[in-house]
């Protein structure tokens, strides 16, 4: 069944669909439609509510600069406040009536004569926009680790973004298998309740002291009544993170102060050199994602706590084998391991132009145009797409500056009168290509590690290659030269 058409869709109610609706109806663009596949809005900070779920990028920078919040309580918000900011957000815009939740969004084809497209939905309900922005994000899909026997597992087991929290894990034997950012902050709260804890680590992370604190209440007053000072304590934040990408985009040598960072904080917190070489990185600081955390490594001095770094051999009805025959005997198992990033994408059931399907248009590889559109898909724009990942600074700003982008277009389509707007594929292969020569000799590549920002050709899919402000410059206005417009 067919409804009336609205003028756009939104797909996700996360940091980008929140942003991406308030500039829209800013704008004057008040004709669309939000559709969440969950309950409620939030994207990931919705799903995630594992103990000890933070984010790891400052507060303050952590929002959205046109919205900003003098009231966080802490340096490193805990995931119910920033839930919290985004609901009061999306009240304080209206955008909440734009909401559609429970609609999860099964496929999308772009009808070549109507010019619109078709997005229909779980329910079979099909509307036709005329454009469609994804704010999908690419923290939503749980990665789990593809091990021999894992169906036999009689106990509880259940991926840190689906937490069970009618288990209690108080005395119990608890298998974590990853140590992903996710791990690093569970794992210290699980290792306080559980009579045993083993943790199934394949490759250490670099981790530093995460600069966490309370922000006094006369600090928070000062945010928000004396004029200017939120937004100076922001651009502090903002250029001191921003300084960690020249290791990172320019020369890994120049990440030296980092590693030494890290290795004091591992040498001071944990002392005993057997376990601290189990915990030791092989490969360039900055490779994979750098973690903060106090907590993580007392939690592994603990008595109840084991470090296994064997391979699992296999999963049995009540225990995990290592490949080097240790047997371990759990009444839980805690996937600590992640999200499918690149297949968040690669998953998309697009069709556009001439039926061409997404996955064609990428069967080298994802891409996109300036991370935000995708030839021969005509009024698709995605926020948070292919290469705009990042690895030391906030997504929010790189959001913001996508969104500014896709109204880019939209004005141009208004402008020009025409119906459709893609890029031409001979602007987004220059792009591409001379983006993925910055990203050939940036760490990611070249420091000696295998990550998640890589696919399986080992082509770097998810993160940007140099200064935020680099991509503010570069892509938050369409240049009309590299767009086809269909009148």
């Amino acid at each position: 069944m067919s409804e009336r058409a609205p003028a756009i869709v939104i797909i996700g109610s996360g940091f980008a669909g929140l942003g991406m609706a308030i500039r829209l109806k800013q704008s004057g663009f008040d004709d669309f439609v939000i559709l969440e596949k969950s309950d409620a809005l939030g994207g990931t900070w919705h799903d995630n509510t594992y103990p000890g779920c933070a984010c790891d990028v400052p507060s303050h920078m952590y929002s959205f600069s046109f919205e900003l919040n003098p009231g966080w309580t802490r340096m490193f918000a805990p995931q119910p406040e920033i839930r919290a900011y985004m609901e009061r957000t999306a009240d304080k815009y209206r955008v909440r009536d734009h909401i559609r939740f429970r609609s999860t969004v099964d496929r999308m084809e772009y009808q070549d004569d109507a010019r619109r497209w078709n997005v229909t939905l779980g329910d079979g309900t099909v509307l036709t926009p005329k454009a469609v922005v994804s704010g999908i994000g690419a923290l939503h899909i749980p990665s789990f680790p593809d091990l021999p026997g894992i169906e036999r597992f009689q106990g509880t087991a259940f991926h840190s973004a689906e937490w069970d929290h009618s288990y209690d894990l108080a005395g119990k034997r608890v298998a974590v298998i990853g140590t992903g950012a996710s791990a690093i902050q569970f794992v210290p709260q699980v290792a306080k309740k559980a009579g045993d804890l083993v943790l199934f680590q394949r490759t250490p992370p670099w981790i530093q002291p995460k600069p966490d604190f309370t922000f006094p209440k006369p600090v928070r007053t000062a945010f928000g009544k004396v004029p200017g000072v939120a937004r100076a304590f922001r651009n502090g934040i903002y250029w001191a993170l921003e300084a960690r990408a020249v290791g990172f985009t320019i020369d890994p040598r120049l990440s030296l102060p980092q590693e030494v960072l890290a290795r004091r904080h591992l040498e001071k917190q944990i002392p005993d050199p057997e376990l601290r070489a189990k915990v030791t990185p092989d490969y360039t600081i900055g490779c994979k994602r750098v973690l903060l955390s106090n907590d993580y490594y007392p939690a592994l001095t603990r008595p109840n706590v084991t470090v296994e770094t064997s391979g699992i051999a296999e999963v049995r009805e009540n225990s995990v084998v290592t490949q080097d025959g240790r047997e371990y005997e759990v009444d839980c198992i805690v996937y600590g391991t992640g999200f499918k990033v690149v297949d968040a994408l690669n998953e998309l059931r697009v069709t556009g132009r001439n039926g061409v399907k997404l996955q064609e248009i990428w069967a080298d590889g994802i891409e996109a145009h300036r991370g935000t559109t995708v030839p021969g898909m005509p009024n698709f724009f995605m926020l948070l797409g292919p290469n705009t990942g990042l690895g030391h600074n906030s997504v929010v700003f790189m959001i913001e500056v996508q969104i500014q982008q896709v109204l880019s277009c939209l004005r141009l389509l208004q402008e020009s009168g025409a119906d459709a707007i893609e890029p031409k594929p001979e602007a987004s292969r220059r792009f591409n290509d001379r983006m993925q020569r910055r990203l050939r000799r940036a760490v990611w590549n070249e420091g000696g590690c295998n990550s998640w920002y890589l696919d399986d050709q080992g082509v770097n899919r998810t993160l940007w290659p140099g200064h935020t402000f680099e991509f503010w410059a570069g892509n938050r206005k369409a240049k009309p030269e590299e767009y086809l417009l269909t009148p």
